[in-house]
């Protein structure tokens, strides 16, 4: 390729719309243009770079037995419908209508289309099979933001499994979690497999495979010491035992005039670990008051993931005022008939103080199992920095990440859904168990951006960049320089490494600087200083080291130092 012929409009300064270093950097070196909010188009540099990560990702996919197909990105709603999430997928869906009124959507997933062609399947001797595809994914985000990190259409590697039981899954599970690990460390992405929510998807559980970085949208609980990694949503501590008193006999009523939050409780010898803090939630249409220790915080998701509710917002004041009687302030679940779920940190603990749900009145010597009726404990909380660890004990981190993949154990949900049954060694019809395993392509190809810049540009791994070598030609105008030039790109390409020569009529400056900005690993550089000496420069891109070469040795030494000798 010759960068004279190609397309590649990069910018002198950082755009003003760009956030992310990725955004900014990905438009500074022309790799992508955005049409809308949400949408991009990629340019001739970053296709390159996507076929790149599409082709480790395949590879990978391949060594674990996994057959790729293409199914469409224009679904008919009766598959979403019998799964039950045509609603439960809410406004993040595209939805459309053709010219007969049929309803259809745009795929933001594939399991239903999956499972529809998992029917054919008909015995378990057919099993396990592992499926996947590269396939355009639609989601109608409310706040595209982040470049390629949250885009409306994107490409998706989606793999399913389909073995006859949970043993099965369990072995597929492990094979992709196995696989997810050589892609990202191919990829040269740093991965935390951590535990996380299921979310929509449903099922037994999942991993999560987390890119730390400071743009990350996630917040990831890590211990250092054993490893331990959990999403947010997921993460748990361990907390210290709770030493309380013996109480009150009963709850004691007191006036606590213009309390409205934790922090002004205590003034009135209420520390926040013997506060019950009282939410209030509508929970698929039902008023339902959600109980924590006063100092710790809720985590919506793990909400979601306790009730399994498919619509969730809190209460109003004033929704809560007619039902409670009270303000937010002074309320609480004593001798309440409300639903009430309560936060596992809540059992067992006596002598709390709650809300009256009275204004400006408060109890005293509250004891949980005794006072407050609770219908569900759940793990509610979101874990802090520097709480113990629940595996070693130690002090857990919390870091920003990128999610990079997420693999799912899904169980039978969708196979019996969409009928998707095979005969088991008894003879009996029985729903295949599925799995679900995803990587966002141009999401990766963000991340990688995120964790390998400087302050002159993108600094890609060799095995994604777009080309392996750029050859400069610092002096264009000079026969004698181009033709050496040339001799060393001829000997690149033909010896299989993926070269660029930068043949253009411009300062050696510029070229410099437009190879740095888009992250070419190698820059091979001919100039009339060096051809006098009979050597090229060698830079590497990630040190900035640079070394003369005899001109005759160039390419090998290329060849050597991207280890294809």
């Amino acid at each position: 390729m010759r960068w004279s012929q190609m397309f590649a409009p990069t910018l002198r300064d950082d755009p003003a719309e760009a956030d992310a270093p990725s955004h900014r950097l990905l438009l500074r070196a022309g790799y992508v243009r955005q049409l809308t909010a949400g949408h991009y188009s990629l340019l001739p540099l970053a296709v390159r770079v996507r076929a790149k990560i599409i082709e480790i990702v395949r590879q990978e996919m391949d060594a674990i037995g996994a057959q790729e197909m293409l199914l469409p990105a224009l679904h008919p709603a009766e598959p979403w419908r019998r799964s039950g999430r045509w609603e439960l997928m809410g406004q993040e869906m595209f939805r459309l209508k053709d010219r007969r009124g049929a309803d259809h959507a745009l795929g933001m997933t594939h399991e239903e289309i999956f499972a529809t062609v998992a029917r054919e399947l008909n015995s378990y001797k057919q099993l396990p099979q592992q499926w996947y595809q590269f396939q355009t994914k639609f989601r109608d985000e409310p706040r595209p933001k982040g470049g390629l990190m949250r885009t409306r259409e994107f490409t998706m590697k989606d793999a399913y499994s389909f073995d006859i039981d949970r043993a099965g899954l369990d072995a597929s599970f492990d094979a992709y979690h196995g696989a997810y690990t050589r892609i990202f460390a191919r990829l040269g992405l740093p991965a935390l497999a951590c535990e996380a929510s299921s979310g929509t998807m449903g099922g037994a559980g999942s991993t999560e495979f987390m890119c730390p970085a400071d743009v990350g949208e996630d917040l990831v609980a890590h211990s250092p010491a054993c490893g331990y990694a959990a999403n947010i949503e997921r993460a748990t501590s361990a907390l210290p035992p709770a030493s309380d008193g013996p109480g009150l006999p009963a709850p004691e009523r007191f006036a606590t005039p213009g309390v409205r939050t934790i922090d002004d409780l205590r003034a009135y010898d209420a520390p926040g670990d013997r506060q019950i803090k009282t939410l209030v939630y509508i929970l698929d249409g039902t008023l339902t008051l959600v109980l924590l220790r006063g100092d710790h915080a809720l985590n919506e998701q793990k909400l979601v993931d306790a009730t399994g509710a498919a619509e969730i917002r809190a209460a109003e004041p004033a929704e809560i005022q007619a039902a409670l009687g009270a303000l937010p302030g002074s309320l609480g679940a004593v001798g309440v008939a409300l639903p009430v779920i309560a936060d596992e940190a809540l059992r067992g603990r006596r002598d709390m103080f709650t809300g009256a749900n009275i204004d400006d009145m408060h109890l005293r010597g509250v004891d949980v199992a005794r006072d407050i009726t609770v219908g569900t404990w759940a793990d509610l909380r979101e874990v802090a920095a520097g709480e113990p660890c629940p595996r070693c004990g130690e002090p857990l981190e919390i870091v920003r990440a990128i999610e990079i993949g997420h693999i799912f154990k899904l169980g039978d949900r969708y196979a019996r859904a969409l009928g998707a049954e095979v005969l088991d060694p008894g003879g009996k019809r029985v729903p295949v168990v599925m799995g679900s395993y995803g990587i966002g392509i141009e999401r990766a190809m963000a991340a990688i951006v995120e964790t390998h810049h400087d302050e002159r540009g993108i600094v890609w791994p060799v095995a994604v960049a777009p080309f392996q070598v750029a050859v400069v030609i610092a002096q264009s105008d000079d026969a004698d320089v181009a033709a050496a030039a040339e001799a060393i790109y001829t000997a690149l390409r033909d010896s299989g490494v993926d070269a660029v020569i930068d043949d253009r009529a411009e300062r050696a400056g510029v070229k410099f600087r437009d190879v740095e900005l888009t992250g070419i690993p190698y820059r091979v550089t001919v100039g009339r200083r060096g051809l006098a000496e009979g050597v090229a420069e060698v830079t590497v891109r990630a040190t900035g080291d640079t070394e003369k070469v005899p001109l005759d040795a160039a390419a090998a030494h290329v060849r050597t130092l991207l280890g294809t000798a």
